[in-house]
């Protein structure tokens, strides 16, 4: 398959390393296109339930993608959100076109542009209530798996897909609710800070909408997720645009993955230096991260 070229990419909440991870979708979308700029805003990695017992090839696979369009060119920008918060000592690292981050203001075709994951307007991912939020994330990773031998007994008898996940979320009220405030809160916020767009993640909601106040309007966008939607942001053309993932776009790119993990084709030279370097100016620092890499 040729790649699309696009000019910036935003995807976020891939979940790697959790049974809800459409890791072969991810793949095959990161296969497809050739980006300028590609954003990782948040949750790609998930610390909150990693275990070395499940992370499967093809989710070893999709870090490989990356890096290798970072290798062809691409900047790539991670932008840490709550699950993947144990990145969040090391941000401000850059490494040839890699940055590791917490947030990003960019002008992009002379729009201001803000992008952050937006975990900081949840109060459930915070104190006492992380523990409760992180024991609720197991529970939908078997709401996951249920969905998947579900959806699987419908393609069976030919019927469309459902999402347990996504039925559940439009019928609880507070949820909806829960939803509407954080676009709100996004907007308001950004509309202050004088930005013509900001964009998040963290809701798995993909959405692009206008939000006007009294203060002056802004364009909220989201970029979903990669368990329940499959969907990124995509800027080509002066337009941004919600890209939704379908299964007959690659339908004959019958990936197989090895049991056994791809190599990572890793500088480890340009690592190690840039590693020493910042060792000798802060050590105390950055010991945990040294001694994490000799285990």
């Amino acid at each position: 398959m040729e790649r699309r070229s696009v000019e910036v990419v935003v995807v976020s909440d891939l979940h790697l390393g959790t049974y809800g991870c459409h890791a072969k979708e991810i793949i095959n979308y990161l296969k497809s296109i050739s980006p300028q700029i590609l954003i990782l805003n948040g949750d790609i990695i998930d610390g909150w339930q990693f275990s070395k017992r499940y992370f499967p090839a093809s989710h070893m696979q999709v870090i490989k993608e990356i890096i290798s369009l970072a290798g062809q060119g691409t900047r790539v920008i991670y932008i840490t959100g709550n699950h993947d918060e144990m990145l969040r000592r090391y941000s401000d690292i850059q490494l040839g076109n890699f940055q590791l981050t917490d947030k990003v203001v960019m002008e992009i075709n002379g729009k201001m542009t803000w992008i952050f994951h937006g975990d900081v307007f949840d109060a459930t991912t915070k104190g006492s209530a992380k523990i409760m939020a992180k024991l609720g994330g197991h529970g939908y990773d078997l709401l996951i798996l249920l969905n998947r031998f579900i959806n699987w007994w419908l393609r069976l008898f030919g019927k469309d897909k459902m999402s347990l996940s996504k039925k559940v979320k439009s019928a609880v009220k507070e949820a909806v609710a829960w939803i509407d405030n954080f676009e709100q809160t996004a907007a308001e916020l950004a509309i202050e800070k004088k930005y013509d767009y900001v964009i998040c993640g963290h809701i798995h909601q993909p959405q692009i909408r206008e939000i006007e106040t009294k203060e002056g309007k802004v364009t909220y966008l989201n970029s979903g997720d990669w368990v329940e939607n499959l969907t990124s942001l995509e800027y080509h053309h002066d337009e941004w645009k919600i890209y939704h993932y379908n299964e007959e776009s690659f339908k004959n790119n019958n990936q197989k993955f090895d049991k056994k993990l791809p190599q990572l084709e890793v500088v480890k030279n340009d690592i190690d230096m840039y590693i020493n370097t910042l060792s000798l100016n802060n050590p105390a620092a950055f010991a945990p991260f040294i001694q994490n890499l000799n285990k």
